[in-house]
């Protein structure tokens, strides 16, 4: 039984940080109801190519990105802008541990579905809300997504190539990553709201929106600006602190340095012949280093072209210096450590036989992650959970269905 398995969890969001959320109280056993809209149901089963394929290599209508963070959840459709549709919502709620919801400021209360509403039928209920900009303040009413969030929330002022490169200017991450971020953060709040019902008694409303998680994990690059009043710029792959920790190239292609101590640039020193490099007044110091980052950054390229990568890894991992190749993604996959942890795995699918996923990195000794179904069909499990859970007879359920509320 997973860490979770005692709760119960209505998940109301869709797109990416809230279903991430829910992917991760689903994966610690808890059990998650995912409600969604019939016909449609989640925005990204359709944000596709690619899609899933069937055994037969015909596209199945499940998109890959929907795939990606639905994992162990069970799907239920109903029409909550019908009054029925909202009825069984609330039932359903009444019976939960926690709700996520990513809609718009105040977009559930028209429905009664809002926290006001529902903490009267369950004070106990621990109700997380995502936006974009949280429940206050002049931009409350705005929708968010992460890439407009990427920029507004300054981190897309720091990567990219610096100005003067060929190719400068900011640079989106490749993944939603703030959406992904505004999930384990939800997913902390979660827990720690739960805590506290345990030690206290009752429920809460938790407030995320995705531009405070993004300015939150701004870091040392926030607190640079902050002890400086200097805004931080482009500096590609370099690091603003640390030197040398950015990508070189070698005979082959390219291989990233992290030097993160002087002790580890003797050692790198050494490996690339240039043992003068430690003891040099420019260099001696990672203050130094970063103060003269524009002489020493070219002279270790120089050095860097002359063996391939494999040949870099090999002799800086034997002296103890990080560094590592810079892989696509069939590479990482293939990689005998990702292969040793266990990061690939496959689950039984109705439409596919099997559906690849990426494990979740959670390991715990004593009540370890459970892979219990893949993300399921658009309302797969709507009969069974009205059922079992609201305890409706199956003509009811029939019924329901008929009037088009599920």
């Amino acid at each position: 039984m997973g860490a979770l398995s005692h709760l119960r969890v209505l998940d109301l969001s869709r797109v990416l940080a809230g279903p991430w959320a829910g992917q991760i109280l689903a994966d610690l056993g808890a059990e998650v109801i995912k409600v969604e809209r019939p016909g449609n149901g989640d925005d990204t089963r359709a944000w596709g190519p690619p899609f899933l394929k069937d055994a037969y290599g015909e596209n199945t209508s499940e998109a890959a990105y929907y795939l990606s963070a639905n994992r162990n959840k069970q799907s239920v459709t109903i029409d909550f802008t019908q009054a029925e549709g909202q009825r069984l919502v609330r039932e359903l709620a009444a019976k939960s541990d926690i709700l996520i919801e990513n809609f718009k400021v105040g977009g559930l209360a028209a429905y009664g579905l809002d926290y006001e509403s529902l903490k009267v039928i369950n004070p106990d209920l621990i109700y997380c809300s995502i936006t974009g900009f949280g429940q206050t303040g002049p931009y409350a009413k705005r929708a968010g997504y992460d890439f407009m969030i990427q920029g507004l929330g300054g981190l897309m002022s720091l990567t990219g190539r610096p100005e003067g490169d060929e190719g400068a200017g900011p640079v989106k991450v490749g993944v939603a990553l703030t959406d992904i971020l505004t999930g384990l953060y939800s997913t902390v709040a979660i827990l720690a709201a739960l805590a506290h019902r345990e030690h206290e008694g009752g429920g809460q409303h938790i407030d995320m929106a995705l531009l405070d998680v993004q300015v939150a994990c701004l870091a040392n690059q926030a607190m640079n600006y902050l002890t400086t009043g200097i805004a931080p710029k482009r500096l590609g792959n370099a690091h603003p602190n640390i030197v040398p920790y950015q990508d070189f190239p070698t005979a082959d292609g390219d291989f990233i340095l992290t030097v993160g101590n002087d002790g580890q640039f003797r050692k790198f020193a050494e490996v690339a012949g240039q043992p003068q490099w430690a003891d040099d007044p420019r260099f001696a110091t990672n203050k130094l280093r970063v103060a003269n980052r524009a002489v020493l950054i070219p002279l270790i390229r120089q050095a860097t072209v002359f063996k391939t990568t494999a040949e870099w890894v090999a002799q800086l991992e034997q002296a103890g210096v990080p560094c590592g190749p810079i892989n696509d993604l069939s590479q990482v996959f293939a990689d005998p450590q990702v292969k040793a942890r266990g990061l690939a795995i496959e689950l039984p699918h109705a439409l596919a036989g099997l559906v690849p996923q990426v494990a979740s990195p959670i390991r715990m000794s004593e009540t370890p992650v459970e892979y219990r179904n893949a993300p399921p069909l658009l309302g797969e499990h709507t009969f069974e959970v009205l059922q079992r859970v609201l305890g409706l007879e199956a003509a009811a359920v029939a019924a329901f269905k008929e009037a088009g509320v599920l």
